[in-house]
């Protein structure tokens, strides 16, 4: 049953005073998982989840999008766990992207927010606008988020705060946002530090060890790494097994799964955690968004981040020849010995402040 829900969206079954065994996909516990201490936590079921997720979804006739990338959460308790990271607060304003069929946006509302929900489905934006109709405290955009201009849509939602006497608060994000483009998402959010205090993101699992794990000298120390750092704290909060969706969700896993074992392993996780190969997990994480006043300082971000990018790109390339296209190879030994770094570096073996140190040489030169 759970193999053929990954492809066909059942009928919901009638009501019925008879006692049968039903064999719908129960939510699993959430796995707490923190970098410093694994920690394990039982969610309890919600038995309306699922089939308030089928009645929403046959309301519209609609079937979940692969193209889409939709994955619906059947499980309120990581609604509440999601919206209890991100500490809202009454009055809070909170962007939410694909808010489906609004699972996590009740639970936002519920705890006082003020939310600006963006969904690219015209059926789900539909719906959404629909079931919260007597509520003022929510705005639906039916746009792709990824061509979106927010500053305007949020703005006036902030200002509405401050004619109400309350006070300045910066806007959050909280959502449950598409696997298929997760980090194109992040980077349009992080560098929003002018708008946006924090960033919580519910990912697939192993995408959110990349973007938090840092440590040098490893396969999966690239690019975004440094991105991420120079713009936000990052912090893995914890993980969300996949068959808290509908559908669940589930890829290729021969060639992931061995990075994920590998970034599980440096985290701490316990073995007794069973990756499969049919389907990938999730996970919260929070990013903790930095103002451009303490950004790290170099003469243009723009061109950082031209030279991180070139850096990397050659694999396992010294960049001595990796930037070549920027100073000649002797210029780029004498930048890395006056940081104090082996001529022969590699971009792996750098920090984000050994870049930013070695770009603010090289462009003074």
């Amino acid at each position: 049953m759970s193999s053929l829900l990954l492809h066909h969206l059942p009928p919901i079954p009638p009501s019925s005073t008879t006692t049968t065994t039903r064999s719908y996909p129960k939510p699993s516990p959430v796995v707490q998982v923190s970098t410093r201490t694994p920690l394990c936590i039982t969610c309890a079921r919600s038995q309306d989840d699922y089939h308030a997720t089928l009645e929403a979804l046959n309301s519209k006739g609609r079937t979940p999008r692969k193209s889409l990338g939709q994955h619906y959460m059947l499980n309120s308790s990581v609604n509440e766990q999601l919206a209890s990271t991100a500490t809202i607060k009454d009055g809070d304003v909170i962007l939410e992207i694909g808010p489906g069929t609004g699972s996590l946006t009740n639970v936002l509302l519920d705890a006082g927010a003020t939310v600006l929900a963006i969904e690219k489905d015209p059926h789900m934006a539909a719906l959404v606008r629909e079931r919260f109709a007597d509520t003022d405290h929510l705005k639906v955009l039916q746009e792709d988020f990824m061509k979106c201009h927010i500053h305007p849509h949020l703005f006036p939602l902030l200002e509405n705060k401050k004619a109400m006497n309350e006070e300045s608060r910066y806007a959050k994000v909280v959502s449950n946002i598409p696997f298929n483009i997760s980090k194109d998402v992040v980077k349009l959010l992080l560098p929003m530090g002018d708008i946006f205090s924090e960033v919580v993101l519910l990912l697939q699992d192993e995408t959110a060890l990349r973007l938090v794990e840092s440590s040098l000298r490893t396969h999966e120390y690239r690019p975004i790494n440094i991105f991420v750092n120079f713009y936000s704290d990052p912090e893995y909060k914890f993980k969300v097994p996949r068959t808290n969706f509908f559908p669940q969700p589930n890829e290729n896993e021969d060639a992931n799964c061995g990075r994920e074992s590998r970034l599980h392993a440096q985290f701490g996780v316990k073995k007794s955690v069973q990756i499969d190969k049919n389907g990938v997990d999730a996970a919260v994480v929070v990013f903790k968004l930095k103002q451009a006043v303490d950004y790290p300082p170099v003469s243009s971000i723009k061109s950082f981040f031209s030279m991180v990018n070139s850096a990397f790109n050659g694999k396992r390339k010294m960049l001595r020849r990796s930037l070549q296209h920027i100073c000649t190879s002797i210029e780029i030994e004498e930048a890395l010995r006056n940081i104090g770094l082996p001529a022969t570096s590699r971009p792996e073996e750098l920090t984000l402040d050994d870049f930013v140190r070695l770009h603010n040489v090289i462009v003074k030169s």
